[in-house]
């Protein structure tokens, strides 16, 4: 049975992933390093790690197989969750792939170093209507192959 993992802390699309996983009957978890607000629903569990680096970062990744939809905005944790066989999406629905995380990487560590040397780069687009709509087509696609392939 496919389970959906969300990095939970500073996810938009929340109540999204809720509606979505109502309608297919999938379990999700929700990590994060402090409690979070959830609906009381049998398929909605709540994962509360401790406040170390990474902690839910490192859940999610250990949590993670062939069976797993990831939803992260964090590429380093997507690359781990690949490794691990998980399909992997950011909450605006773009898919990370064993093809694309390598330049994605690639991409954060060019911006790291710009930040460093030049300061603030503006950061990234505010999540919009758009994103939203991408994401949700993209979770129930990923849904519909993953149930297919069981």
């Amino acid at each position: 049975m496919p389970k959906i993992l969300v990095d939970a802390d500073a996810c938009p699309v929340k109540d999204e992933i809720y509606k979505v996983a109502w309608r297919h009957e999938v379990p999700v978890a929700v990590v994060s390093n402090q409690r979070i607000r959830i609906p009381d629903h049998p398929l909605i569990e709540r994962v509360t790690v401790s406040d170390a680096f990474d902690a839910a970062d490192d859940w999610i990744a250990e949590a993670s197989g062939p069976a797993t939809i990831v939803i992260t905005a964090d590429i380093l944790l997507a690359d781990r969750a690949l490794k691990a066989g998980a399909t992997v999406i950011a909450p605006t629905g773009k898919p990370f792939t064993t093809a694309s995380i390598g330049g994605a990487i690639a991409t954060r560590a060019i911006m790291a170093d710009l930040r460093a040397g030049i300061g603030n780069t503006g950061g990234p687009a505010p999540f919009s209507k758009a994103d939203r709509s991408r994401f949700l087509s993209a979770l129930d696609d990923a849904l519909v192959r993953l149930k297919r392939a069981r």
